[in-house]
Order: structure tokens, then C-alpha cells, then sequence
């Protein structure tokens, strides 16, 4: 259980990692053709550059609370406060693609590729850490 826990943690937090940095300070415009067939330069200045920003803004937030995630990777699973708050912000991040799904619609298969391993990753992540917590008080 210890060595699937790490596996699905450091695969999980390495494309959040990548994907952060990529899509707030490489390519942006990349992610939006590739990921989400939107040629964003198609938009009037003043979506595209909206846009732009908010996504480069979430995508911070992303990279932030991957270096997080591996700065405070042991005292995520040896301390409960840590343990916590990171299942609970990946947690966030799978209802959230859930209720996408539910009220926005069906989505593509790799958002269902990544919702699917999110989860897989969240419940292999709590157990795992969950034991050991207990059996170090």
C-alpha cells in the first residue's frame, strides 16, 4: 500500500507541477489548442487576454500547492494537519471535475482519464496515509 500511496502522490503532484508551470508561465496558448481546442488568439483582445490571466492565475495555484505538496511531503503523511488539508484540496479538485461533469456536461476522455486517477490516487493516498498516521500517534 505504501509504495502504490507514493506512486499515485508523486505522479499526481509531478503533473501538477508541470501542468502549473507550463500553463502559467510557458504556454498557455498551447493548453487551450491542444487541451481544449480553442484557438485563443481567434478571441478579441479583451477575452483572450482575460482569459489568459485568470487561467494563468489558477494554473499558479496549481504549481503553489504542488511545491507545497513536495516541500511538506513527509509531514503530509506523518501529521494530520497536513494530511488533512492536502486530501482535502485534491479532494476539492475531483468534486470539482465530478459536479463539471454532473451540471456542465459529458466530458472529454482525457478529463476522465484524470478524474479517474485522481480518485484512484485520493483513496490510495487516504488509506495509506490514514494507517500510518494512526501507528504514529
Amino acid at each position: 500500500m505504501k509504495m502504490a500511496s507514493y506512486f499515485f502522490f508523486y505522479t499526481y503532484i509531478g503533473t501538477v507541477v508541470v501542468a502549473g508551470l507550463w500553463g502559467a508561465f510557458i504556454n498557455p496558448v498551447w493548453d487551450f489548442a491542444t487541451l481544449f481546442h480553442i484557438q485563443i488568439n481567434d478571441l478579441n483582445d479583451y477575452e483572450r487576454i482575460n482569459i489568459l490571466s485568470q487561467y494563468r492565475f489558477l494554473r499558479a495555484l496549481e504549481l503553489g500547492f504542488g511545491i507545497f505538496a513536495l516541500v511538506f511531503f513527509k509531514e503530509i503523511f506523518s501529521e494530520t494537519k497536513f494530511n488533512n488539508v492536502f486530501l482535502i484540496i485534491m479532494g476539492l479538485g475531483i468534486m470539482a471535475r465530478i459536479v463539471s461533469w454532473l451540471v456542465d456536461g459529458n466530458p472529454g476522455l482525457l478529463t476522465k482519464f484524470f478524474l479517474f486517477y485522481e480518485a484512484i490516487g485520493w483513496v490510495m493516498i487516504f488509506v495509506f496515509s490514514k494507517s500510518s498516521l494512526s501507528k504514529n500517534g
